[in-house]
């Protein structure tokens, strides 16, 4: 390993947000990945004696429902554990969709400008003055109700949040003398922008990633409660919170379980983005006198 690359992982290490929301989203990854071996339940087994049982250390609980059942019976935990798989599924494959379609347009429109720039701009202002959520619906209504389907509607609709971002960062690193050396050197338009260009904004794209993946499992989230995403059979959060929003006063722990695994989920990526961008961008490391 060489001596940036070790001082780079040193101040990765010292920063507790990386060291917090990497350890939280391993926390959540684990428990998702080896769901089928930790849930106690299978997630749709229903007990109709046992229906809106209490988690365990409440009065009534039973130490079989750890946290306790919902109106159905089905065990609350098998089905938080479960719906962690949907959950990261979406919010992985949607954000690393919507970043690679972003990051390229954002690449191509900053360093080139010119018309080029012009077109990409106007394609994002006009796809951007479509309201997010009413978009997400229109294309879910049009394309059908699936989780695939919510995944190509989150990258086709938030690629523009990676490219607008973006291409205002290689508007400045394209004017930078390395670039311009770079190219005397040389350098081919995509040897530039590979090993000059990207390079310089990558702790930008690592943050808005992060960012990403949260936005992407709440809207998951948003379109299994109104049945756009999975089966209603299938465990996922938004079907969890639905179903039990109608016996929410008797039971809350029905909703309060789902909802703080959402908040869990999204606070670990807010958390591990922006400690790796603090410890990834030359310009943060410099103003603290780390360089």
């Amino acid at each position: 390993m060489s001596p940036r690359a070790r001082a780079t992982l040193q101040r990765c290490l010292r920063d507790p947000r990386v060291i917090g929301g990497g350890l939280l989203a391993l926390l959540v990854a684990g428990l998702a990945l080896f769901a089928p071996w930790l849930a106690p339940h299978d997630p749709q087994e229903q007990d109709l004696l046992s229906t809106l049982l209490p988690p365990m250390w409440a009065a009534g609980g039973e130490a079989a429902y750890p946290l306790g059942t919902d109106t159905l019976g089905r065990c609350i935990l098998s089905r938080l554990l479960h719906g962690a798989r949907i959950a990261l599924y979406v919010g992985v494959v949607a954000a690393t969709g919507a970043m690679l379609l972003g990051t390229v347009l954002a690449l191509v429109a900053g360093y080139f400008g010119g018309w080029i720039d012009w077109a990409i701009g106007r394609l994002v202002d006009v796809w951007m003055a479509f309201p997010p959520v009413i978009l997400a619906l229109i294309l879910l209504v049009g394309m059908g109700a699936g989780v695939n389907k919510v995944i190509l509607a989150i990258v086709l609709i938030d690629w523009t949040r990676f490219c607008r971002v973006i291409r205002s960062e290689v508007l400045v690193v394209r004017r930078r003398d390395y670039v311009a050396a770079a190219r005397l050197a040389g350098f081919t338009h995509v040897q530039t922008i590979v090993k000059e260009v990207l390079p310089a904004v990558t702790p930008l794209v690592i943050t808005l990633f992060s960012l990403e993946m949260g936005i992407a499992v709440i809207v998951e989230a948003i379109m299994s409660f109104v049945g756009l995403s999975v089966e209603p059979d299938v465990a996922a959060w938004g079907v969890m919170i639905a179903d039990a929003r109608t016996t929410m006063n008797q039971a809350p722990w029905g909703v309060i379980a789902p909802v703080l695994a959402i908040f869990a989920t999204v606070l670990a990526f807010n958390l591990l983005g922006d400690g790796l961008r603090r410890a990834l961008d030359a310009r943060l490391v410099t103003s603290r006198g780390e360089a």
